[in-house]
């Protein structure tokens, strides 16, 4: 099993080039099942969980195709992938699939739109907490979808077609959105969800369902209106630049002391993380095309942050700001409100010297002067970079385990970090 070693101790100065998000580009490869044409989606980015998500597309019967690799400066890249659904072969996703990511179960709602019909497995818990499918079952049942529960899988049945209704989600669930926003696409008449998410990846796959016919408005609001159409057509469609690989590269710098710019990073798309930066002590300086991030000397302050839904401080960067509070002159309180069981860096960061004691919902972290290296255990995608932020300012050599998280959600983070003067490297067994 591949680790990280990391030497901690040089301050990171150069570019780095922004991916595109995870978070939108599985949404938008699911968005593939809702038409017999082509979705060309530009910019999507080389992880464990997009190649897996094409496995799990192609089981329904999606053929892709990868337009071979687009050089980016610096040597990350991004690619255009082309999903045709011509014909659904299979509507069953099954528990040995779903099990492996939970953002697969989401095929349920443009599968039930299109096929009218679905059987889909619960994906079970998480290491971050339960995160139930109640609404996405709710939701489709106002949406005028037949749903049972039978060992295990969800089976959804609309045989004429699923029908504009108004739905109010109890609680704001990006996923939810995500699924109810694809399905209402096709139903007969105007479909209106209340307290949706408002995420910028939200808005991303509307504009694709838009590009793909549909009649969607509103996102990006608590309000959103769709009104079906009988069918929807191919498109061409960019993932937006990773708002959370932004962040944590942001924090990696205001850790470590440096200069770098964040190439093709958009400032709108997470303005709650950077100005907490920028409390921290650090310079954040939004550019045309990309963010420069700078601290040459000067203290790391403590700030108090709480997760919250977008424009909120993201929950996927709670971790990574409690790595860089473990080095603030003073004590940080960091509260998050979205994920239960989501603390469980902690205990990996006190490992380097952290001093963080838990109450409740509330991690309190009382900075300390220098972090120490140690091997140290990945626990899910967000808290093993934490533990990268960690090392690349702990003195001597950091050891970071199981891995395979980060690779589900960072692109080459080995190679942008190295190439900006920090001393990582991916350890093959």
């Amino acid at each position: 099993m591949d680790r990280i070693r990391i030497v901690g101790g040089n301050e990171l100065n150069g570019s780095i080039p922004i991916s595109g998000a995870k978070n939108a580009a599985l949404p938008l490869m699911i968005a593939s099942l809702l038409t017999d044409g082509t979705l060309s989606l530009d910019n999507v980015p080389h992880l464990a969980d997009v190649e897996q998500l094409t496995r799990i597309l192609g089981n329904h019967g999606v053929d892709y195709s990868v337009n071979g690799r687009r050089e980016a400066q610096g040597s990350a890249y991004a690619r255009t992938m082309n999903f045709t659904a011509r014909n659904i072969v299979d509507t069953t996703a099954p528990y040995e699939l779903v099990s492996k990511m939970r953002a697969s179960f989401w095929v349920i709602g443009p599968l039930v739109a299109r096929m009218g019909q679905a059987r889909v497995s619960l994906p079970g818990g998480c290491a971050i907490g339960t995160r139930p499918v109640d609404l996405f079952i709710d939701g489709l049942r106002a949406l005028g979808a037949e749903i049972d529960i039978d060992v295990g899988y969800v089976d959804a049945r609309a045989p004429k077609g699923l029908i504009g209704n108004r739905y109010v989600f109890p609680k704001v669930s990006v996923g939810a959105t995500h699924v109810l926003m694809m399905a209402a696409t096709l139903a007969k008449g105007e479909t209106v969800l209340e307290n949706a998410a408002r995420e910028p990846e939200v808005v991303n796959l509307a504009e694709c369902l838009n590009a793909m016919g549909a009649k969607v408005s509103g996102a990006g609001t608590p309000t959103i209106v769709i009104d079906g159409v009988a069918a929807l057509s191919g498109a061409t469609h960019p993932v937006i630049p990773d708002r959370i690989e932004t962040g944590t590269y942001a924090m990696a710098v205001a850790m470590t002391g440096g200069d770098v710019i964040l190439e093709g990073a958009r400032a709108d798309l997470l303005e709650a993380a950077l100005e907490a930066i920028e409390q921290a002590g650090t310079e954040v300086i939004r550019l045309d095309n990309g963010i420069r991030v700078r601290r040459k000397g000067g203290v790391i302050r403590p700030v108090d942050i709480t997760t919250a839904p977008f424009p909120g401080f993201p929950t996927d960067l709670q971790a990574q700001f409690m790595g860089l509070m473990t080095r603030a002159q003073g004590r940080s309180h960091i509260t998050e409100t979205i994920f239960e069981n989501r603390f469980m860096h902690v205990q990996e960061l006190a490992r380097l010297g952290a001093r963080i004691t838990l109450a409740g919902q509330t991690a309190i972290v009382d900075g300390v002067e220098r972090l120490r290296g140690a091997p140290v255990m990945a626990t899910d995608l967000r808290a093993s970079v934490s533990l990268v932020i960690g090392g690349l300012a702990a003195e001597g050599e950091t050891i970071v385990n199981r891995i395979y998280h980060l690779d589900r959600g960072f692109e080459r983070l080995e190679e942008k970090l190295s190439g900006c003067g920090a001393i990582v490297e991916r350890l093959s067994e």
